[in-house]
């Protein structure tokens, strides 16, 4: 089967907030408890639309959407302006099947040509399917949390997973940013 990876338009985000929501639901990929309504995935947009961050969705031949990426920026200072963290959904019953090392190929491309130099992944510990797809797209192990979470009633451990996009980078001159 063809797939077709796209920016993602508003009539994706039913689509979007139903993978999420199920990601909310039934596992520890996301660590938020209640699932959201599409005001919230229309707010979300609109800011990742306002950044100047893509979303991409991974569509097959009758353009349903089967997964979508986006990153954003990593945390709220200056000083990390460069660095960003991402996320990669598939739908439940499309999992294993290749979608995700796709989505996260041109993620990796898009974060490349907006200039940022490092796109960091938070991974429940246990969730070793991420943890490989990322190290088979040169991510690296920086660090590990152990219980700094909790859902389904059990602690949650973390790592963080790097990748520098372009290695070797010098680091822009204050006045020429």
């Amino acid at each position: 089967m063809s797939y077709v990876i796209r920016d993602a338009a508003h009539a994706d985000l039913p689509a979007i907030r139903d993978i999420y929501n199920d990601a909310v639901l039934d596992t520890t990929a996301i660590w938020n408890e209640q699932p959201v309504d599409l005001g919230n995935r229309q707010a979300w947009f609109s800011a990742r639309q306002g950044q100047g961050y893509p979303i991409l969705v991974i569509v097959d031949s009758a353009d349903t959407v089967l997964g979508y990426a986006s990153f954003g920026d990593w945390r709220p200072f200056e000083g990390f302006r460069h660095t960003v963290e991402h996320s990669v959904y598939v739908r439940s019953d499309q999992r294993g099947n290749g979608l995700g090392p796709q989505l996260m190929a041109v993620l990796i491309e898009r974060a490349r040509g907006c200039g940022k130099h490092v796109m960091v992944a938070a991974i429940e510990s246990g969730n070793s399917a991420s943890i490989r797809l990322h190290q088979r797209q040169g991510f690296a192990i920086t660090g590990q949390m152990p219980q700094v979470g909790v859902k389904f009633g059990r602690w949650l451990d973390l790592t963080f997973m790097q990748l520098t996009l372009n290695p070797g980078a010098l680091p822009p001159a204050v006045n020429q940013e």
